[in-house]
């Protein structure tokens, strides 16, 4: 799902509105780079306990018969002694405590081998969850509050799940693989009416999309100059720094637009 070719953008926050539109205009020349960029091993493995149980949900562990769920990490001899000698060093991060529970291990998995896909997985529970236990009850989607903008941005957090599920099945589709009897979502158009559109069970699911989005954006312009110092200092090795340097001199990582959802969080909270 392209966020600027998307037609059924509402906004109800006359503010959001320009970092919308530069997301609209410039984020496919930023998609482009960012899809060079994750093929390149610095971006392209990742290290995470796959099989810890959530500290929120606490759960027997079963595993599951799905071929389409499968995942497994790559061999001991492919991941780069260099990345695993930085992920070693780096695990104190102090944020918020979560990383706490999700530390580095031994694992490393390949966004390619294993890229988002549709697997007809019912993730109903665990959003349900999401949403009932992990938000914020009691607040109005335009609330002067922080914890507003928090459910705005989890919700845009779904969304971004929504449009790889409907980019999915329509993947499905095209390529004539067919569905088995036990998926009921086969219908990319039905799903993206009922998921993401105006009309369907989440009426701003494209407005919290782009809040979530330009979020991440500012996240990313605020760590530039970290990620700047380490492609000078070789914790990020010069080829995959060359991929990175012109995704961090992108107009949208600099757009005062698109700092506005940060900016209301950030003034909400404080």
């Amino acid at each position: 799902l392209k966020l600027e070719s998307t037609q059924s953008t509402i906004s109800s926050n006359e503010d959001l509105l320009p970092g919308i539109e530069a997301i609209r205009s410039q984020n496919h020349d930023l998609c482009e780079k960012l899809e060079t960029l994750t093929k390149q091993p610095y971006f392209r493995l990742y290290t995470v306990d796959m099989l810890a149980s959530c500290e929120y949900i606490p759960q027997e562990l079963t595993e599951c018969y799905s071929e389409t769920c499968e995942i497994y990490p790559i061999d001991e001899e492919d991941i780069p002694q260099d990345i695993r000698r930085v992920d070693a060093l780096e695990h104190d991060f102090e944020i918020d405590g979560w990383a706490r529970w999700d530390m580095p291990t031994d694992d490393y998995y390949d966004i390619f081998q294993f890229p988002e896909e549709y697997t007809g997985y019912d993730g109903n529970e665990v959003w349900r969850f999401v949403h009932d236990r992990i938000c914020f009850e009691g607040y109005q989607y335009d609330d002067d509050h922080w914890k507003a903008d928090y459910n705005k941005a989890v919700s845009g957090l779904h969304s971004m799940i929504s449009a790889q599920i409907v980019r999915g099945i329509q993947k499905r589709v095209e390529s004539g693989e067919g569905f088995t009897e036990e998926e009921k979502w086969t219908d990319p158009e039905i799903e993206f009416r009922r998921r993401l559109s105006p009309n369907g069970e989440t009426t701003l699911a494209i407005e919290n999309l782009y809040f979530c989005y330009m979020l991440c954006l500012t996240a990313a312009s605020k760590a530039r100059d970290r990620l700047l110092e380490d492609c000078n200092s070789g914790k990020i090795n010069s080829e995959a720094a060359k991929e990175l340097r012109p995704i961090l001199d992108s107009p949208l990582l600099l757009d005062q637009g698109v700092e506005a959802a940060s900016c209301k969080l950030h003034d909400h909270a404080v």
